[in-house]
């Protein structure tokens, strides 16, 4: 959940958010990795580094990973769970100036979605073991693509 108590750095701001959604989503699964805080976590993956984790996908959607196996890279989409919303000004580096947010890599945004490429190391049923993530273990799993599009 996310936890607007976190405090703001100098030069930061927020806005006050919208009072509803303009769309839904499903959680698809959930990435397993070995970082329990955000503070734990890489600034970012690499997807030939990095510790192996697991992305859990629900079982209803095992069907859709037909194919998959023997891709050598993933685009993995995800919930940043742990994340503000409101943020418009950020100061990743508590320096002397703001950042706007989409000009920012930050995992402070409107819509907490993330991006990380990260290299498929197997498929067993429902679980895929990959390297190079960035989130937090238990992270919600929005979506994920083959680097490329389907074989020809």
């Amino acid at each position: 959940m996310t936890d607007l108590a976190d405090p703001l750095r100098p030069h930061e701001q927020t806005v006050a958010l919208p009072g509803g959604f303009d769309a839904g989503l499903w959680f698809i699964g959930r990435i397993r990795t070995p970082w329990t805080t955000r503070s734990a976590c890489p600034r970012r993956g690499a997807p030939d580094q990095g510790p192996l984790c697991r992305i859990e996908l629900d079982p209803r959607w095992l069907p859709a990973l037909e194919g998959l196996a023997g891709r050598d890279r993933l685009q993995i989409l995800y919930w940043m769970h742990l994340a503000r919303r409101d943020a418009v000004l950020q100061n990743p580096d508590f320096g002397n100036r703001a950042t706007g947010t989409f000009a920012l890599r930050s995992p402070l945004r409107p819509n907490p979605i993330a991006s990380s490429l990260v290299r498929l190391l197997s498929v067993e049923g429902s679980v895929l073991a990959v390297r190079g993530l960035d989130c937090v273990d238990g992270t919600p799993l929005l979506d994920l693509k083959p680097e490329f599009g389907a074989f020809a």
